[in-house]
């Protein structure tokens, strides 16, 4: 299935695994690209040695073209970028937008720049500083969210851009697929759907909370980092939402001193990153230090399996999901229900 997405990146199919941190490792990220995804790797979970350790094990895996999601307010994202370029990615994302310096370098060394927005006005700004493409995330999305769902917003970015558009937040299947083609998608991102196959190394007890939630077991919360954060409903989330702010600093503090151990930043780094995200937000101190260590309260759940002690990033979709497919049995399933849905519509 050929669209602008396909012709732009080089993958055989109009579908993104997007870059969900400690999830999208290198072993989901080259069983999604060897489906003929675009498989996209986390890093901002990883220090700079580790990204260019896991794009080369990325590469050792899979000659197909992926991408690499970058942290456009780390204190390193220019670092970063750098090994992008330097191993040969193919596609650089971003969770928040970009400077237009970023795009220029990245743009000038040949990489496509995909963004992720979740307003009009944001996939407005970042085209205009030269981004190839962009994600738009719905409300229905995992993760930091918007309040407009994927059906309204999409349409509205859609028609506002000379670019390719990608669909995310909803999206699971074949019909979801059509869907979005039709609306003026080039194709659908998805990151619970990938999260949840046997590709994935969440641990299966966690996959498990995912495919036992329903839909009403999806929520958005502000009381992780104080931005609207959508994931399952768990015993710490329902402990975030009723603590106080002395409990909620104690608690982010030692959080932190974990999540600097592991990614190997200074106290100062860590302080920047979480004075970039507290700006022009009412944020606690106890919230901007969440801000700064959340991926802290990810890793409990995706990698260490304590659900009791993370928090479990989720799209409302998580509700309808029911199986573990392999990679190239979800993406082969998808295209082969969105031919057939084509050709229903054909028929009609």
């Amino acid at each position: 299935m050929e669209t602008a997405l396909t012709r732009l990146t080089g993958v055989r199919h109009p579908i993104v695994q997007t870059g969900m941190g400690w999830v999208a490792g290198p072993r989901l990220v080259s069983a999604a690209a060897n489906a003929g995804a675009l498989g996209i790797l986390a890093s901002a979970t990883m220090s700079v040695p580790e990204l260019r350790q896991a794009v080369r094990e990325v590469k050792s895996r899979t000659d197909a073209p992926f991408g690499v999601n970058l942290r456009a307010d780390a204190a390193d994202a220019r670092e970063r970028a750098r090994i992008v370029v330097e191993e040969g990615v193919r596609v650089a994302s971003f969770a928040l937008a970009p400077s237009r310096e970023l795009v220029a370098g990245l743009k000038d060394a040949g990489v496509v720049v995909i963004p992720s927005v979740g307003a009009r006005r944001h996939a407005e700004k970042v085209t205009a500083w030269g981004a190839d493409a962009v994600i738009v995330q719905g409300g229905e999305g995992g993760g930091h969210t918007g309040e407009v769902a994927t059906t309204v917003l999409l349409p509205q970015v859609v028609d506002a851009v000379p670019v390719p558009v990608i669909a995310a937040g909803g999206f699971r299947d074949g019909r979801g697929l059509v869907a979005a083609l039709a609306l003026g998608a080039a194709g659908v991102a998805m990151g619970t759907r990938f999260l949840l196959t046997s590709d994935s190394t969440v641990p299966d007890a966690v996959k498990a909370r995912y495919l036992a939630a329903t839909v009403k077991d999806v929520t958005v919360t502000t009381a992780v980092d104080g931005l609207p954060h959508r994931m399952l409903r768990t015993e710490l989330v329902r402990s975030l939402e009723s603590h106080g702010p002395a409990r909620t600093l104690l608690r982010s503090v030692r959080h932190a001193a974990a999540f600097r151990r592991l990614s190997g930043m200074s106290w100062a780094s860590m302080i920047r990153d979480g004075l970039a995200m507290r700006h022009g937000r009412e944020l606690t101190w106890g919230q901007t230090l969440l801000a700064a260590n959340t991926p802290m309260l990810l890793r409990a759940s995706m990698v260490e399996g304590r659900t009791d002690l993370g928090v479990m990033a989720s799209g409302q979709v998580a509700g309808v999901i029911e199986d573990l497919p392999s990679c190239a049995e979800l993406v082969g399933r998808i295209i082969a229900e969105a031919d057939d849905v084509l050709r229903a519509l054909g028929r009609m």
